[in-house]
């Protein structure tokens, strides 16, 4: 049995009401913090030897993806993968011209980055100092006592 709606036929007589597409619906899960996605794109991003050395191609400008691929022993469709992969992560635009697929370097993606790595320099900097104090210790003949600095709080 087939039953008409909203000028559709539905089979076994079942109503499926129209779907008001007009107002945009937006889910979003506040358990998942959109910087870290970000970030972690990024990182999985920049984690590969290629797709490093095709952002180090594209310091020098626009370039097009078949010139991209010609240094690497690989097939011109597993680079446009790596390419992919960068412009997913916002490192790399693409643009047609014509035939041809350029792709750019976009640097200020790389700023979330930077600014994560940037707020560890506190802890580098704390932790040359400590290194600086016990290399001057050691050689005076003297050891640093660490076992306060270096608790982990494991015990």
């Amino acid at each position: 049995m087939l039953a008409q709606a909203g000028g559709k036929q539905i089979p076994n007589g079942k109503f499926n009401p129209p779907v008001d597409h007009s107002a945009p619906v937006f889910i979003v899960n506040h358990m998942v913090d959109n910087t870290e996605t970000r970030l972690d794109a990024l990182f999985a991003a920049l984690s590969d030897r290629t797709r490093r050395a095709i952002l180090l191609a594209l310091l020098d400008g626009d370039t097009t993806v078949k010139e991209l691929a010609a240094p690497f022993d690989m097939s011109m469709a597993a680079v446009s993968k790596h390419i992919q992969i960068l412009t997913r992560a916002g490192l790399v635009s693409q643009h047609k011209v014509g035939r041809e697929k350029w792709c750019r370097l976009e640097h200020d993606a790389f700023r979330p980055a930077a600014l994560w790595i940037e707020s560890y320099g506190q802890f580098l900097e704390d932790s040359f100092d400590i290194l600086e104090k016990a290399l001057k210790l050691q050689e005076d003949g003297d050891y640093l006592d660490l076992t306060g600095i270096l608790d982990t709080g494991d015990t």
